[in-house]
């Protein structure tokens, strides 16, 4: 799924207009961007939580000549599903894997 078929999902299940439905999935995207942005914590009860990890500087490779490079320090968005959603995951695995 991506973000078009989101759209066009919200939209029919609740009878919006696309263009409606496109405003409001961005609005929460930009929300969530926005509080990352600024160090804090996303947690959304039932589905999960986006944290802003910081990754220490560190060495690695060029693929293509194999010298070492420094990788520097970053920050990232991490999301960790609840345990909700890791059932869910997990459940339909399962039962595709028994069909």
């Amino acid at each position: 799924m991506n973000k078009n078929h989101l759209i066009e999902f919200v939209a029919e299940e609740y009878e919006l207009t696309k263009t409606f439905a496109k405003e409001m999935l961005e609005s929460v995207f930009q929300k969530i961007s926005d509080t990352a942005g600024k160090g804090e914590e996303v947690s959304i009860f039932g589905f999960g939580t986006f944290k802003v990890v910081e990754r220490k500087p560190r060495k690695g490779r060029n693929p293509r000549t194999g010298e070492p490079v420094k990788i520097a320090a970053s920050k990232s968005l991490k999301f960790e599903p609840a345990k909700a959603v890791k059932e869910a995951v997990n459940t339909k695995r399962k039962a595709r894997k028994k069909a």
